[in-house]
């Protein structure tokens, strides 16, 4: 596997390999390091679908807000190395932030409406940083494929539409949450948990069940469903609850909350953010009321929809 900490070194690999092989397919996968299993499976995927497969390792500082974990935020490159390279990685791009910021950036990639609910709504600017740092990874290593986890579901929705809105030659391919044994989401956060706390938030998983549970009940409205999934979260006595919502899905409208779940045909998601302590969790689960069952976009759902198919 290839190391690189600079732009120049990055350019330099990937011309190699574009020179070695023109038509091979390229993969991203974008992390901010402290490499889990959830990040594994990317790159397994990414390994099973393109021939280059590139791990970016960068914690982004504009996506974190003032009062936020920036600094404390698990750091471990060489574990990450050796976690990418077992997994298939080809090259791992490992940047500081003065080689990815050199001058203070007056360019923002700002994308609107998908991010101002959920995790924009209660992180001003997050997801600003995350449009920024993300269009300079596409810029830089130009992939055919893009892989992301749906454990951070808005973001998956936030940088399809800014692909899809300013025609950026690469494929969004979602891919579903990796889970503990337990049910409790794939984290680096959660490292930060004390033994209560991540019990605690296997509530989390729960109230996502039971909410697949009560959507089959024909006369369930989305208000109900909301007060049930609040309720079964506030059981667990260190759970502080930063947002519970139902909601379309990928656009994040809003759902009227007297309507019935089981009029509707929209893909909805079910998406929590909750604090144990000093730690911020969040998790999601879709569903697609007329068929009773959570749905993840495949990857030809994904090509036909952005229409960067190559």
């Amino acid at each position: 596997m290839i190391l690189c900490t600079t732009i120049t070194e990055l350019k330099a690999a990937l011309a190699r390999q574009r020179s070695k092989s023109p038509n091979g397919f390229v993969g991203l996968v974008p992390t901010m390091g402290y490499l889990h299993e959830g990040h594994a499976s990317l790159m397994r995927r990414a390994g099973s679908e393109c021939e280059f497969t590139v791990v970016s390792v960068f914690v982004n500082p504009l996506q974190f807000g003032p009062s936020e974990d920036f600094d404390r935020y698990p750091r471990d490159l060489e574990r990450d190395a050796a976690l990418a390279e077992h997994n298939g990685a080809d090259l791992l791009f490992a940047p500081s932030v003065s080689e990815m910021y050199p001058t203070k950036p007056l360019t923002r990639v700002l994308i609107s409406e998908v991010t101002e609910s959920l995790c924009g709504a209660s992180r001003p600017g997050h997801f600003d940083g995350v449009g920024t740092v993300v269009s300079k990874l596409f810029n830089l290593v130009q992939p055919d494929r893009a892989y992301f986890g749906m454990k951070d579901a808005q973001q998956v929705a936030v940088i399809q539409q800014m692909a899809n809105d300013l025609n950026m030659p690469v494929d969004i391919i979602p891919c579903e949450t990796v889970r503990e044994p337990d049910g409790l989401a794939m984290s680096s956060r959660n490292v930060y948990l004390e033994p209560e706390q991540r019990k605690q938030a296997l509530v989390l998983s729960h109230t996502l069940q039971l909410a697949g549970e009560l959507l089959l009940q024909p006369a369930m409205t989305a208000g109900e469903l909301l007060r049930a999934a609040i309720a079964n979260i506030r059981t667990a006595p260190l759970a502080v609850i930063d947002y519970v919502e139902l909601l379309h899905y990928p656009s994040l409208r809003p759902l009227d909350p007297e309507r019935k779940l089981a009029e509707l045909h929209d893909r909805l998601i079910l998406a929590l953010a909750v604090k144990f302590g000093g730690t911020r969790l969040i998790d999601n689960r879709l569903f697609q009321p007329a068929g009773g069952e959570p749905h993840v976009q495949n990857h030809d759902e994904i090509q036909a929809a952005s229409g960067n198919r190559h």
